[in-house]
């Protein structure tokens, strides 16, 4: 018999609010200063001593990388409530907003993720992973509802929202917001007499 390898051990209740709140304090601060922006100005803003930062993640790449996975798994994990709270066309505009704002969250990332650091590497298969089924439910369900059109998959809007929110000279993260919104809008199935339908538009 093989010996099973032990469960991994729960955070206590304590230490997994720490952990919380310093991923919470990183995404906040790397979004306004950067991420070599000193650890203590982390810590303070989420109460937490130095020492426990550390404890948590010993290099800044653990947790430049936790702050990414932490907006991925928000991003992903906002689908079924979506789902369930709005009418299918609404649910996947209001996700697509929401993976909008991720990617504009990232761009006090963007100097570490694009370094080269191999701790990296396995992010963008982890953000498909989680990303491409959340959004591929919201697509068939606004596809079958007659209100989203049929020949965009999941995969094709993820890095069509990507390409859009790349940053701009002279234009603020709104110019990319309004991008994004003509993309959802030309989404959506063409009414009789529409412009995209082939007639005049009044």
């Amino acid at each position: 018999m093989t010996e099973k390898s032990p469960a991994p051990r729960r955070l206590r209740a304590d230490a997994q609010r720490n952990l919380d709140a310093l991923i919470e304090a990183a995404k906040e601060v790397f979004d306004t200063t950067g991420v070599d922006a000193p650890a203590k100005e982390i810590t303070d803003l989420a109460g937490v001593g130095v020492g426990t930062l550390y404890r948590h993640f010993p290099l800044r790449s653990d947790l430049v990388k936790a702050v990414v996975e932490s907006g991925i798994d928000a991003v992903a994990a906002a689908g079924p409530e979506l789902s369930a709270n709005h009418r299918p066309d609404e649910a996947l505009a209001e996700w697509l907003r929401r993976y909008t704002r991720l990617l504009g969250t990232k761009r006090g990332l963007a100097p570490a993720l694009h370094s080269g650091d191999p701790a990296y590497q396995g992010l963008s298969g982890y953000f498909m992973d989680k990303a491409c089924p959340a959004l591929a439910a919201l697509l068939e369900a606004a596809v079958a509802d007659g209100v989203v059109r049929a020949d965009v998959s999941a995969r094709d809007l993820l890095y069509a929202v990507a390409n859009l929110c790349m940053p701009v000279p002279g234009q603020e993260p709104d110019y990319n917001q309004r991008m994004v919104a003509l993309l959802i809008d030309g989404l959506r199935t063409p009414h009789p007499g529409s412009l995209s339908s082939g007639g005049r538009g009044h």
